[in-house]
């Protein structure tokens, strides 16, 4: 016993620790999962703050709806094949992308961290995938273009009461060299998130001494927050106004159908309308002339016990046929959701929560670090499952929503 004793610190010392975070390289490097992101931005970010990219509406049912679709959902693989060389690339929209897998749009971005739209636009430009700007930004449409201006963007837009501050949006972004439209049509009302009302995250904030002392308690936030540009609409000129009217004007619950062929005549390029949740509206929305659609719960964000993107991804595949664009998102929180999302029937995936715990858990190296996560782990589970590229995936390589028990 004590000869082994006496070998000890020898043997130690040949063992190599990999430290956590990796010295120099951001406080999200060690990050192992997106989890790993959620928590460490949980600790680093104010909880009004986190809580409003956390959150979903209502009970939250559709939130965890989303996720436990995920966690229900089998993958089944196929084996003794050749999987030297998996090729996780995808062509979409006009681009091909390194992943099948892009920057949804979200609002306040600012308010998570103070790179905000920037960090995640030249994040994806890095890798290689679309970052989509929301209409309710806190970069504006030219600031974010300048960010990455080798990028592919997409732009997402609000059809508002204000039909001539729509069309502006609209050309300003084609002028910036935005490629897609994004058309969001499940907000006809705005939701309510009661996490959001407890933290006095409305509109006017009405922040009590509580949320205030709790963001004292980050104070790299604060100080980021304190010394940059006020927290803003920035597509609109009176960004800096009563933000309260602006938001009130930001949806339009008389949206219909002659309002999509509006948009299609207005935009030039790829039209994708965002929220659909069932096979006769992405049929309908196809006969009105869009090139894609994003099949959307908004992430648990509004209607509450919606239907979830990936239990709904196969019905619609076969009602609009094998050729057109579906997009999807809504709870994707890993490499191997992604792939269960493409084989029921996803030609593409859009990640916004995962994308904002990236941010908040360390700015643009965060973002890049929630990408090499998911491209890890869709690598991964490509050649676990036994295929080389996204093509090959298919329905007989999943089995979506299987009970527990």
């Amino acid at each position: 016993m004590k000869r082994s004793l006496t070998r000890l610190p020898a043997a130690l010392a040949q063992l190599k620790f990999k430290s956590w975070p990796k010295p120099g390289k951001g406080p999200a490097s060690g990050a192992l999962n997106l989890e790993d992101l959620r928590r460490l931005a949980k600790r680093r970010t104010p909880t009004a703050a986190f809580d409003y990219a956390d959150g979903g509406s209502y009970a939250e049912e559709a939130l965890e709806r989303n996720y436990r679709a995920y966690r229900n959902t089998e993958l089944l693989p196929g084996v003794l094949r050749d999987v030297s060389a998996v090729d996780p690339s995808v062509a979409v929209a006009g681009g091909r992308f390194s992943l099948p897998v892009g920057i949804a749009p979200t609002g306040l971005t600012r308010l998570m961290h103070a790179a905000g739209e920037r960090a995640g636009a030249a994040a994806a430009a890095r890798h290689n995938i679309p970052f989509t700007l929301s209409t309710m930004g806190t970069v504006s449409i030219e600031e974010t273009a300048a960010a990455a201006p080798q990028g592919t963007r997409w732009f997402q837009l609000y059809l508002g009461q204000d039909r001539a501050a729509s069309l502006a949006m609209m050309r300003r972004a084609r002028e910036a060299g935005y490629s897609a439209l994004l058309l969001t049509v499940d907000t006809a009302v705005t939701s309510a998130r009661f996490r959001d009302q407890r933290n006095g995250m409305t509109l006017p904030p009405t922040l009590g001494a509580r949320t205030m002392l709790d963001a004292l308690r980050r104070p790299g936030w604060c100080l980021d927050f304190l010394t940059t540009e006020p927290l803003g609409f920035a597509n609109f000129p009176d960004n800096t106004g009563n933000v309260s009217a602006r938001f009130n004007t930001m949806f339009d619950a008389s949206l219909n159908y002659t309002d999509l062929g509006w948009v299609r005549e207005a935009w030039p390029g790829t039209l994708i309308v965002k929220g659909v949740q069932g096979p006769e509206d992405a049929v309908a929305c196809f006969g009105h002339g869009v090139d894609g659609v994003v099949v959307s719960n908004h992430g648990g964000r509004q209607l509450d016990r919606a239907p979830v993107p990936v239990l709904q991804l196969p019905a619609i595949r076969a009602a609009v046929g094998p050729d057109r664009l579906i997009i999807a998102d809504s709870g994707i929180m890993s490499g191997g959701d992604v792939v269960a999302t493409l084989a029921a029937g996803a030609n593409f995936t859009l990640i916004g929560r995962a994308y904002l715990y990236g941010l908040m858990a360390g700015g643009q190296a965060g973002v890049e670090r929630a990408l090499e996560i998911l491209e890890r782990e869709i690598r991964q589970t490509m050649a676990l499952l036994g295929v080389r590229t996204l093509a090959e995936l298919g329905p007989q390589h999943v089995r979506v929503g299987v009970e527990e028990g």
